[in-house]
């Protein structure tokens, strides 16, 4: 045997040492696969029910979608009804508001006319009264001047 073929044959034997070697944490890794291949197929029994429900429920649930839009449409069309019956509404406020502003310039032009007369009545009595006071407070006095000098000529013609 020559040295090439010893070493072909340290060589093989090495390889055939690293297969057994390998060959164990291989054989574990196909327990471990074949567990977790088992998980999925009970996750898969599982889940198959659930998804059927989810279905259902997704179905149940667009149902009451429509509904809703359903009625999100008639709640629409009502509020159309409502928009123009406000429209309406705001152009009768308006004439009655037109309408009552009219009423009161028609009212309010007679009754300042009577404010005005009363308080020129009242206005005028006043004046008229002030003047009879003044008047009876003048003759007052001339009647007190005329007295003091009565009474100075009387003083002056008993001294004489």
């Amino acid at each position: 045997m020559s040295g090439g073929q010893i070493a072909a044959l340290v060589a093989a034997g090495a390889f055939a040492m690293l297969v057994l070697v390998l060959a164990v944490p291989i054989l574990k890794l196909r327990h471990t696969v074949d567990a977790a291949t088992q998980a999925i197929n009970d996750l898969t029994e599982r889940t198959a029910p659930l998804l059927g429900n989810v279905n259902t429920t997704v179905e149940g649930v667009n149902t009451a979608l429509s509904q809703v839009q359903t009625s999100l449409e008639g709640v629409n069309v009502q509020l159309e009804r409502l928009d123009t019956i406000t429209g309406h509404a705001q152009i009768v406020t308006a004439n009655v508001a037109n309408l009552s502003t009219v009423v009161a310039s028609a009212a309010s032009s007679p009754i300042v006319r009577v404010a005005s007369l009363s308080y020129g009545v009242r206005k005028a009595l006043a004046n008229r009264r002030r003047a009879d006071e003044e008047q009876q407070v003048r003759d007052m006095i001339k009647q007190q001047r005329s007295a003091r000098k009565r009474e100075r000529k009387a003083a002056a013609s008993g001294s004489n």
